[in-house]
């Protein structure tokens, strides 16, 4: 998801909690194109609340790849002044960005081939553990990281799960060295249900 994207369901996550009822069928079209999984759409059925449910959904999708955001204004039939309000934003913001006045996006970041992805570093394994969110103990699992050493790693950094999910990453890259690389880390997030273009934004900063 682009950068500007981000930023508008940031700057508007109050207002879509208000406003935004998290059906079923809406849900249902985020899996059809591809955007949920189906342990997503679980997870975000599961919570009580209309609107814990809004902030599970606001939460995954800015890691849903480039395609998240016009699947989800595709998502609000139901919901037109939602979708102005979101597209009137976003048409502010490339506003903003561009010299003038001209509407300017931010570039999308560039798909990476798996062969070009060599081992992370520690900057970039922190960057991926604050964009992984609550899924990062699958991916971990994914990398082969063992259920006690997933433990450890929660026990050691209970207050902070960002934290716990960097501990998991770096004792992944250490314990298989020169394995430890980014394209083994693109399929295991693959695997795991997090879109790789997660993985490609943090390679190419």
């Amino acid at each position: 998801m682009e950068a500007l994207h981000r930023e508008v369901l940031q700057k508007l996550r109050l207002y879509l909690c208000k406003e935004l009822l998290v059906s079923e069928s809406l849900l249902a079209f985020l899996y059809q194109e591809d955007v949920l999984t189906a342990p997503q759409v679980d997870d975000i059925l599961a919570e009580r609340t209309e609107w814990k449910r809004c902030q599970k959904l606001l939460e995954l999708l800015p890691r849903r790849g480039p395609d998240a955001f016009a699947a989800f204004l595709g998502a609000l039939d139901d919901f037109p002044w939602v979708r102005e309000r979101l597209l009137q934003e976003e048409l502010n913001a490339r506003a903003q960005s561009g010299p003038s006045g001209v509407p300017v996006g931010p570039p999308e970041s560039p798909m990476i081939a798996d062969g070009d992805l060599g081992v992370p570093s520690d900057r970039q394994l922190s960057h991926l553990a604050s964009a992984l969110g609550a899924d990062w103990e699958s991916v971990a699992l994914e990398l082969g990281v063992s259920s006690a050493a997933l433990f450890r790693c929660r026990a050691d950094h209970a207050l902070c799960s960002r934290d716990a999910a960097l501990a998991a990453l770096l004792l992944w890259r250490r314990s298989r060295g020169k394995e430890a690389t980014a394209a083994r880390l693109r399929r295991s997030l693959r695997a795991a249900g997090v879109h790789p273009s997660v993985l490609d934004d943090i390679m190419t900063r």
